[in-house]
């Protein structure tokens, strides 16, 4: 088995559908035959990039290059790794179901759509409505870790119900709009209506410390064990995925507690734990 390494030769004019490129996608063909769409027109994926192999055990692929005008890569992933040096479109990983992903640039719109599994971490930002529903689906991300290094745009994580997604920098409007369930930590600032009519899981803000809406209630009762838990699990995959600065000492604090969206007979909780 070989793994492939692709550079981008040259610009697309047009928007480049990857959906067929992914690690385990490449494992066993000829990837400068792999079909790819330029706009509406058929084109083969060596076209655009120059393709060399390299040794490999396990699925492996990495593309350099500036993809921004390259959507869907690594749609449907479901193992290897991938590794991306430059800042990619739209639909990227939707579906990812397993294996590793790292993207050291910046994602587009629609950016982990229906994860499943596997392990997703940005050095860059995420674009709108990333780590939502797919169209016509009523459940967001349903596994997996998501590790943001730089900032997420609005809706973010909106029908999450399954995952841990930690945020080293800000989030835009409507973070975790409608969550289910999962963890969400959140580094930065916080855009306006976080946590918009959540049904369940939690939301914990390291830094920022949003109003209460009128619709989540604090509460007194002793949470020092359950925070400890929380706290410590979001400090592993911090320190284990290079963002441990952005959640320093999380379990030294004492935060305060609040639960709701009550206007959805929600069950979800804030975890407000500035310094």
């Amino acid at each position: 088995m070989s793994g492939w390494h692709l550079r981008l030769r040259q610009a697309p004019t047009q928007r480049l559908d990857l959906r067929r490129v992914s690690p385990a996608a490449l494992a066993n063909v000829d990837a400068l035959r792999v079909p790819v769409w330029h706009g509406n027109e058929p084109s083969l994926l060596g076209d655009w990039f120059d393709v060399a192999a390299v040794p490999s055990e396990t699925p492996f692929l990495r593309i350099e290059g500036d993809l921004h005008r390259c959507d869907r890569l690594a749609q449907g992933m479901d193992g290897g790794r991938l590794e991306v040096e430059g800042s990619v479109g739209d639909w990227f990983a939707a579906g990812l179901s397993g294996g590793e992903i790292l993207l050291c640039g910046n994602a587009g719109l629609l950016a982990g759509c229906a994860m499943r599994g596997g392990l997703l971490a940005v050095q860059g930002d995420l674009g709108d409505h990333a780590l939502g529903a797919l169209p016509g689906e009523m459940d967001g991300v349903r596994g997996g870790t998501i590790v943001v290094h730089g900032s997420v745009g609005a809706r973010c994580a909106d029908r999450m119900r399954r995952g841990t997604l930690l945020i080293a920098g800000d989030a835009g409007d409507f973070l975790a709009s409608r969550l289910v369930a999962g963890t969400i930590a959140l580094a930065g600032g916080c855009g306006a209506h976080p946590g918009y009519a959540q049904r369940r899981g939690s939301l914990v803000f390291a830094s920022a410390r949003p109003e209460l809406p009128a619709t989540f209630v604090p509460v007194q009762s002793d949470v020092r064990v359950a925070w400890q838990l929380l706290a410590r699990e979001i400090e592993r995959l911090a320190h284990a995925n290079g963002v441990a600065d952005a959640f320093a000492e999380l379990s030294r604090r004492t935060p305060q507690r609040a639960v709701g969206d009550l206007g959805v007979d929600g069950r979800g909780e804030w975890w407000l734990a500035s310094p």
